[in-house]
């Protein structure tokens, strides 16, 4: 071999010695890098948490309605008139009987004196019959035909009476007036709505529910009924009527309640929910809402279990777990099926876990779990 490919095989030994070198250190470098991350464990997640119990859970249906007044009418004239005066406010408090609406009755009036005084002749006519027929001076006939007339000037007399009082609105029942819609010398047709009138107290809501749920139905049932007028709060009452027939298209059974409305809050027409309280009652596992992890594949909840970590040492545990869930009230979702009484379920903190993640319990702040919450005062 010549000296000059002796230099060059020990150049390239060389150049291999040191890269293999190189490599060896970068190796050693990345291995220690990768056995140091294996080592590192992430800190545990921050989550609240709450133990499973159960609890009772009445039955009920859900169903949703309308208010509507025990009485209520929109006045209006039987016959026509001009308005000679009013004698109401709008929004005022009436009771049974009260003149609301006078309409012109000057001419009926001077009609009905003509015929008073009619009525008074037919009578002494038909006195003066009676006396000349006990004295046998005059015919059976004429006294029938004094008698007649005097029965016809009073049946005139009547009707025109009848007129008058058709000409003066009063009102029918006790109740809540709503906005004035005539004025004061104002000519009405018949039939021109004028007021309407409502009572109150009690009111009337009603609703419907499927035809299934009719024998659980009865009178003097009790129902809690929200509106969206007074969020949060619940006004009591209690079923006061079933329909007799259930509707032919819907497969629906109309259904009424009463409900006590002494300050008149409530008014006719507003949207209602309504809940039928039943006698039975269940024992459901019950959760704040914010502990369900609501996903297209199923619900599911974390339960906290007992682990341990790699050093060997004891730690707490998320474990993901599907549930089945029942009806929700206020704060409360019933769980018919995935968690067991005493089981530790996680209630806040979801999106930061994954199945398996280690974890620590604070619960400085608590979820709501009122099944019946109400808006703070303002």
């Amino acid at each position: 071999m010549t000296m000059m490919a002796r230099r060059t095989f020990g150049m390239i030994a060389a150049v291999i010695l040191i890269l293999g070198l190189i490599a060896g250190i970068k190796y050693s470098s990345v291995r220690k890098l990768i056995q140091a991350r294996a080592a590192m464990k992430p800190p545990p997640v921050t989550v609240s948490a709450v133990q499973a119990a159960e609890s009772p859970w009445q039955r009920r249906y859900h169903a949703v309605g309308n208010l509507a007044a025990a009485q209520g009418v929109t006045m209006s004239n039987e016959l026509a008139g001009t308005v000679a005066n009013i004698v109401f406010e709008s929004g005022q408090h009436v009771k049974e009987g009260d003149l609301l609406v006078q309409l012109d009755i000057s001419t009926d009036e001077a009609q009905l004196r003509g015929l008073e005084a009619q009525a008074a002749l037919a009578k002494i006519t038909l006195q003066r019959a009676r006396e000349l027929r006990a004295a046998n001076s005059n015919a059976q006939a004429d006294l029938d035909g004094a008698a007649a007339q005097y029965q016809e000037a009073l049946a005139s007399v009547d009707n025109q009476q009848a007129i008058i009082a058709k000409k003066t609105l009063r009102a029918p029942f006790s109740g809540l007036l709503g906005i004035r819609q005539v004025n004061r010398g104002q000519y009405l047709a018949a039939g021109t709505a004028i007021v309407a009138l409502q009572a109150l107290d009690p009111i009337y809501v009603n609703f419907s529910l499927p035809e299934q749920d009719f024998t659980h139905l009865k009178v003097g049932q009790t129902v809690h009924v929200t509106v969206e007028a007074y969020p949060g709060e619940t006004f009591a009452g209690a079923i006061n009527a079933l329909d007799s027939k259930v509707d032919d298209a819907t497969h629906n059974l109309e259904v009424q309640a009463t409900v006590r409305n002494l300050e008149e809050r409530l008014v006719p027409g507003m949207f209602a929910s309504i809940d039928v309280v039943l006698p039975q009652q269940d024992q459901f596992i019950t959760l704040p809402g914010t502990a369900i992890v609501y996903n297209p594949y199923g619900n599911a909840v974390y339960v906290i279990e007992k682990g341990r970590d790699a050093a060997g040492g004891e730690t707490l545990i998320a474990r993901q777990r599907f549930v089945q869930l029942g009806e929700t009230r206020g704060d409360q979702v019933a769980i018919v099926k995935g968690v067991q009484a005493g089981e530790q379920v996680v209630t806040a903190g979801q999106l930061k876990l994954r199945n398996g993640a280690a974890v620590q319990i604070n619960n400085t702040v608590a979820p709501a779990t009122n099944p019946a919450p109400a808006p703070p005062n303002t």
